[in-house]
């Protein structure tokens, strides 16, 4: 193989009350610089696989890969991904590699908008949570 799944998981931010997940793929065998990388990840709401494409570079040990926000995890429910390895050239397929995420929690755990805003983790006004200013 040229690579292996060195860890992963769910995230769950409360703060921008956004949930992802991503994993990190680490190098067994060289990868040939060039080589197209496509993370696939299962979409928690049911719809198409979401994907995330990277090219290895000349010195790459590993690959991290993280999906765009998702809806919908639920707890002790598997999430399929799969890291596809292609050829530059011809997107032919050189390797493939799958594996399963759970989460331990479901996500309608976050709150329903930001506690937060940038800069410095300052209270969001607009938040269920915000102190009452009066």
């Amino acid at each position: 193989p040229y690579v292996e799944f060195a860890g992963g998981g769910f995230i769950f931010n409360y703060n921008s009350a956004v949930a992802y997940y991503g994993f990190v793929a680490r190098v067994v065998r060289r990868v040939p610089p060039g080589t197209l990388l496509e993370a696939v990840f299962e979409d928690p709401a049911g719809g198409p696989p979401l994907v995330v494409r990277g090219v290895a570079g000349v010195y790459a040990r590993q690959f991290r890969f993280e999906s765009p926000p998702v809806e919908g995890v639920r707890a002790n429910r598997d999430y399929r991904v799969e890291l596809r390895l292609l050829d530059p050239d011809d997107r032919r397929l050189i390797a493939s590699y799958d594996r399963t995420f759970r989460s331990e929690l479901d996500q309608d755990m976050l709150p329903r908008g930001p506690t937060t805003t940038a800069p410095g983790y300052r209270p969001n006004p607009e938040s269920e949570y915000a102190p009452d200013s009066g």
